[in-house]
């Protein structure tokens, strides 16, 4: 054998590297690392990254500041597995940070990231690509991203994985998702409630409440809800409830129930096979708070159809809900009061409730928490509504004083349920007056001013309920509370104003309320509403003619009418007319005007009493009251003396002069006439006694204190009124009271006036004769004894009201007005049956004085309009 040769090693290509083993103990250093071609040293430093990241926020957050996330995206697509699932895991741990989810939807990794749901990938790929979804979908941009991208089929399929760190990614994901519509929409077309339901039978309790969740989410629409029922869902909820080692997870099941019961469908089913009755039972003996609540919310929702109210009535809801209403839980016993809210849109149900609940929630209305109030108020609002049983039901339970107190509560809803029940309760008279007692108008004052819109209208309501006593409205005024409600008729909200209106209609029924709603400016407020058409309502226009009907010269001035109900009473003044928006001056502005030339103002006062001081009585009869006060002692005399004479026969009245002129200062001036025969010693002094009158009349002066003034006195028109209550009220034949009263009336206003001669009957200068006499363009109705339709047409409805007989007032045009009254057919009252209907006529003042003329007549029509 030959001697062997040793070979010579060959030395390395001096073109390759030798290896370098590399120790680093800093981040930054590895995060470059991510930048090699080589598949190793990427995979170690992945592999290095993850576990730093696996430590905690803040190694995060370091990774971010150093420009990790970056090239690890770009290794997601890596062609080296070991790479990819590596730069995968880190992002499954990195993704929970807030600020790199933002820098990811920045870069649009969505598509590589949901790439490795593929059925190709390997199961620990899997797990982290599902779990950075899962933290992805928190926020909703990046719900949208994974949407968009379709991501959502592939998390479905995932749900059948066999590791269950993937299921539980991938559920957890979807119900995130599936908070919005859209994806609940298309989680449906792809067919995902049978795998969710499997995971129902999962050994992992995570994965179990998942599913749950999301099946709570999804089956709030009808079509998820007929799915699960078709995959027997609902046998998979049942047993889970009658697991007692599945308790974790009786509330989600019982939210998922919830919205199935929605559906009269799945209530018979659940009816047919006993499962509603387990349901019931399971919520009244579990002593779990949540379980109970959950149970109560269920029966909510449910109790909204009203089949299935009818199917929870005859399983015996109500007993279980009582039995709730007693749990130590705020949360349950709000839950209970809301079911029964809902439960008692059923007669029946009320009918249950009225022993067996309403003591129960009473009690609840003293709780310190406030949402509980909220609801026990909401539960009897509904329970008392169209049930005067359960109002005094309520009431007898102590329910009223607890009710007043919420009034003054912070939430809104409390305070709008508690109204609610007072006016459900105040419309019986026995309960109301109980309320009245309680100050319940100085509580509703904080509502009335409240902000909110349903408080506002509920607040109204309430004192529209209660303010049908004297009593009541007087506490409302002297409390203050006709200044908020007033304010709400300036409300946007049809209902607020509507209610308002309502209120303000039931206060102006007294007089002195009117006129202070009067004042606040409820009469302008309601004026401006009835000329919007769409801001009217029936309220707003019963309120404002109730408030003219209390202000009968306004009504007057503003519409031309005053129906037979519409009393005149002392103080009446016929201004004229006045077009809408105009406002009507008081009766005292108006006294103490300058003298003009405009139509005098008709007043109507019987009070014979209202003289100033009697050291002014014997030495003013002769002297206006327009600008100074006057006495009226003269005038009194004559009226006394007329009342003495009694009524005198119409040959007696009309001896008087052709003008009728016989009041006391029509006397004065006929006297100064006749002795007008030379301006000799006798005017002179009486020419100085005026003026001696004149300077002793106290004149109102800026710095002097007012005193009280008294309207103008009208001794003629309480003479007139004696005599029609003598001799015209005893006639008992109606039509004879209207015939005799027009004749009356026509004498006393210059008696008949043939059409003819209407052109000559000078009434406007014996009228300008008046206004200057009296100093005032204000004239008391008896003082005229020439008189027009107007005059006439007032002088009669004002002592027809006296004496009891109907008659409405009427204004016309060109100085017309008239009267119109109702009568029986005399032909026809001994008919048997029904009692014709009356018959409308215009009584005659000028023409034929007494004459009754049909309405619809051609008589009538010259008599308005001729």
């Amino acid at each position: 054998m030959g001697k062997k040769i040793k070979k010579e090693v060959e030395p390395p290509p001096k073109d390759v590297f030798d290896p370098l083993t590399i120790e680093s103990k800093k981040a930054a250093t590895v995060v470059l690392m991510l930048k090699s071609p080589e598949e190793d040293i990427l995979a170690k430093a992945c592999e290095a990254i993850y576990k730093f990241a696996l430590k905690g926020e803040e190694n995060k957050a370091t990774l971010l500041e150093l420009g990790a996330v970056e090239p690890l995206t770009k290794l997601l697509t890596h062609e080296d597995k070991i790479v990819r699932r590596n730069a995968m895991m880190i992002f499954g741990i990195l993704a929970s940070n807030s600020d790199v989810k933002k820098l990811l939807r920045e870069l649009e990794v969505m598509n590589s990231v949901i790439a490795q749901l593929s059925p190709e990938e390997e199961v620990v790929i899997h797990e982290f690509a599902s779990l950075c979804l899962a933290n992805m979908s928190v926020e909703y941009t990046g719900k949208v991203q994974i949407f968009e991208h379709g991501g959502l089929e592939p998390l479905i399929r995932l749900l059948s994985s066999s590791d269950p760190d993937v299921k539980k990614n991938s559920i957890e994901c979807i119900y995130n998702l599936v908070q919005d519509f859209q994806c609940r929409t298309t989680l449906q077309e792809l067919n995902a409630i049978p795998p969710i339901l499997e995971l129902l039978k999962s050994e992992y309790p995570i994965i179990q409440l998942l599913a749950l969740k999301t099946l709570g989410v999804i089956t709030c629409d009808k079509e998820a809800r007929t799915m699960l029922k078709e995959n027997q869902g609902l046998d998979h909820l049942t047993k889970i409830l009658e697991t007692k080692e599945l308790n974790d997870l009786h509330v989600e099941a019982l939210a998922v129930i919830a919205n199935c019961l929605e559906d009269m469908d799945t209530m018979a089913l659940m009816q047919q096979t006993g499962s509603l009755k387990k349901v019931l039972v399971f919520a009244e003996t579990s002593t779990i708070p949540d379980i109970q609540k959950n149970a109560a919310k269920a029966i909510t929702k449910a109790a909204y159809d009203p089949e299935n109210r009818k199917v929870f009535h005859e399983q015996e809801v109500e007993k279980c809900l009582v039995t709730l209403l007693g749990s130590d839980s705020d949360g349950t016993k709000i839950a209970a009061s809301q079911a029964i809210s809902a439960m008692c849109e059923s007669a029946s149900c009320k009918d249950y409730f009225n022993t067996q609940g309403i003591p129960q929630i009473v009690q609840l209305l003293r709780s310190d928490n406030e949402e509980v109030r909220e609801a026990a108020a909401l539960a009897l609002a509904n329970l008392t509504t169209s049930s005067p049983a359960n109002a005094n039901a309520a009431a007898e339970a102590d329910a009223i004083d607890p009710l007043i107190n919420i009034l003054s509560s912070k939430r809104d809803g409390a305070v709008a349920n508690a109204a609610t029940v007072l006016t459900n309760m105040a419309i019986q008279e026995p309960l109301r007056a109980i309320i009245q007692n309680h100050e319940v108008m100085h509580a509703l004052l904080g509502p009335l001013r409240s902000s909110n819109t349903v408080v506002q209208s509920t607040a109204a309501l309430t004192v529209a309920a209660t303010a049908c006593d004297v009593e009541a409205r007087i506490e409302l005024r002297n409390c203050g509370g006709l200044e908020p409600l007033v304010e709400l008729l300036h409300s946007k909200n049809d209902e607020v104003r509507r209610h308002a209106s309502w209120a303000v209609m039931v206060c102006a029924g007294d007089e002195l309320m009117a006129v202070e709603l009067c004042r606040l400016g409820a009469l302008d407020i309601l004026e401006e509403i009835n000329r919007s058409l769409s801001r009217k309502n029936k309220f707003s226009e019963a309120a404002y003619n109730k408030l003219l009907n209390n202000n009968l010269s306004l009504k007057y001035s503003q519409t031309g009418y005053l129906s037979s109900s519409n009393i005149i009473s002392d103080g009446f003044y016929d201004y004229g007319r006045i077009n809408p928006g105009t406002k009507l001056l008081p009766l005292k502005e108006l006294c103490l005007q300058e003298l003009n030339d405009q139509r005098a103002i008709l007043l109507v006062n019987n009070k014979s009493d209202t003289s100033p001081p009697p050291s002014m009585e014997d030495k003013s009869s002769e002297v206006g009251y327009g600008r100074s006060i006057s006495s009226s002692s003269s005038l009194r005399r004559a009226s006394k003396e007329k009342a003495n004479a009694g009524f005198g026969s119409p040959t007696e009245e009309k001896s008087e002069p052709a003008s009728g002129r016989n009041t006391v200062l029509s006397r004065g001036v006929t006297k100064e006439k006749g002795t007008r025969k030379g301006k000799g010693k006798k005017e002179e002094e009486k020419v100085k006694e005026e003026e001696e009158v004149l300077s002793a009349v106290p004149k109102f002066t800026e710095g002097s204190p007012e005193k009280e003034w008294y309207p103008p006195p009208d001794p003629e028109f309480c003479v007139y009124v004696l005599e029609v209550t003598k001799s015209i009220l005893p006639i008992t034949n109606i039509k004879e009271q209207i015939e005799v009263l027009a004749k009356y009336v026509a004498d006393k206003m210059g008696g008949k006036i043939p059409k003819e001669k209407l052109a000559d009957f000078s009434w406007e200068l014996h009228i300008s004769e008046l206004k200057f006499q009296l100093k005032s363009n204000v004239v008391p109705i008896g003082y005229i004894k020439k008189g027009i339709f107007y005059h006439r047409a007032l002088l009669f409805k004002a002592l027809a009201d006296k004496i009891g007989v109907g008659c409405s007032l009427v204004r016309g045009e060109y100085s017309r007005g008239w009267n119109e009254v109702k009568l029986v057919n005399e032909a026809r009252k001994g008919v048997i049956g029904n009692l014709p209907p009356p018959e409308e006529y215009i009584v005659d003042l000028m023409f034929h004085p007494g004459n009754l003329l049909k309405l619809r007549s051609k008589e009538a029509d010259l008599y308005r309009f001729l």
